[in-house]
């Protein structure tokens, strides 16, 4: 702004707008923050943080031999504008493949491509949840998940988990005085814990969310990975009709992050107003690389490629658990056994501090997660998180030793 003074153009202050009230609940994320901190270091790192597939796990060749039918000459509509439900194509490929993998499939109408399993999430709370709603996550938890819930104003319960997931009488006795309008879980190798939801809480979930009329936002990015253990149906299979259930899913996991494309599965109502969201805020899912999945699993290339990748991940998060029993139970940690997905969730002795403790281990060349990132409250101080999937055998060797030197460091006060 300027005004004039003695003839000259003076130029004043401007007040600027202050950002808004929902603004102070978005906090970002320590997770996707540590990409950029690791891009950063110039010595060799182990790298346990990031919930990735591993590069030998990416299918590049095949994902190049598709490409090259996709992007060519005469295909100019490859870069246009697509449906906002998602291309026909993939919603057709994706329904068999559901009904291949899980016996069953949602309709048509009740299936969304979406930019990853974020926006899944982002799309379920900016639709269901209102300042001061409260919803009711598990403890510890996906911290992106709860950020999103925090920056549309919902005040988050913390809910604690053990082996069996949720812990669904705490849920009771703890919201009995306010129900949560919304129910958050990761049923499936629970991110961060590893721990997958037993029947009977899935089915007591259930019963508790319809008595409240509370939504159950079912984050379900690990299913097709599981390597051990009998699977388990979904909460929307064991709720329809009875409870309302949005499932949030990606390609992320099982093929690649950098696609970001997932999809939600939902009532129609609830699809059709995620549309309407939708095409506020990107119009549609990233054509290309919608046309490359499409591609890829049209060549029958998905259901191979999974059944590959769960005996891989099953023999790194194995390897991963021997060398914890070589190199920390003689601490009296603890770490679990997922029957699938990515993770393993280590718990130290109480006195030692993980947050302060990983510095130390960058320095040493290993990056984990720290365990109050998974916790609105920052608990879990003396816990973390290690990602099994990126790491090949002797990778995982090294970094858990590193891991092991970081602590003795920290210890000694170093």
């Amino acid at each position: 702004m300027a005004e004039k003074r003695g003839g000259e153009l003076i130029s004043t202050p401007r007040a600027w707008p202050g950002f808004s009230t929902r603004a102070a609940g978005i906090h970002g994320s320590a997770i996707d923050s540590s990409t950029s901190l690791l891009q950063s270091q110039t010595h060799d790192i182990v790298r346990m943080a990031m919930g990735s597939p591993s590069p030998e796990a990416v299918p590049s060749t095949e994902f190049a031999a598709v490409a090259s039918e996709i992007f060519k000459p005469g295909a100019p509509d490859v870069f246009d504008y697509g449906p906002t439900e998602g291309e026909a194509n993939l919603r057709a490929l994706l329904l068999e493949f559901l009904e291949r993998q899980q016996g069953a499939a949602p309709a048509p109408e009740e299936l969304l491509i979406t930019s990853g399993g974020m926006q899944g999430l982002d799309l379920t709370c900016k639709l269901f949840v209102d300042p001061g709603d409260v919803v009711a996550v598990e403890a510890p938890t996906y911290t992106n998940g709860t950020d999103v819930i925090t920056g549309y104003g919902g005040a988050v319960l913390e809910i604690p988990t053990d082996g069996e997931g949720l812990d669904v009488d705490a849920l009771r006795e703890l919201g009995a005085a306010e129900p949560p309008k919304v129910i958050y879980t990761i049923p499936n190798f629970q991110n961060p814990s590893g721990a997958t939801m037993s029947l009977p809480r899935r089915m007591e979930l259930v019963e508790l969310a319809e008595r409240w009329g509370a939504l159950i936002l079912e984050d379900d990015p690990y299913r097709q990975l599981r390597f051990s253990g009998e699977d388990l149906p979904s909460l929307q299979h064991l709720a329809a009709g009875n409870v309302r259930v949005v499932g949030v899913h990606t390609f992320s996991k099982i093929l690649a992050p950098g696609l970001r494309v997932g999809w939600v599965t939902a009532d129609p109502e609830t699809v059709g107003r995620m549309i309407d969201a939708k095409q506020g805020l990107d119009t549609c899912t990233n054509v290309p690389m919608q046309r490359l999945v499409a591609r890829f699993m049209s060549r029958g290339l998905l259901d191979a490629h999974i059944l590959r990748l769960r005996p891989e991940y099953r023999e790194r998060r194995d390897r991963m658990r021997q060398r914890l029993e070589e190199h920390f139970a003689d601490l009296g940690a603890s770490w679990t056994d997922p029957e699938g997905g990515f993770f393993l969730w280590l718990t130290l002795p109480e006195e030692i501090d993980t947050e302060a403790l990983f510095p130390v281990a960058l320095a040493e060349g290993v990056a984990f997660i720290p365990g109050c990132a998974f916790s609105v409250s920052r608990r879990f101080g003396n816990a973390l998180r290690l990602a099994f999937s990126v790491c090949s055998g002797e990778r995982t060797d090294l970094g858990v030793k590193r891991l092991r030197t970081a602590v003795d460091r920290h210890l000694a006060g170093a």
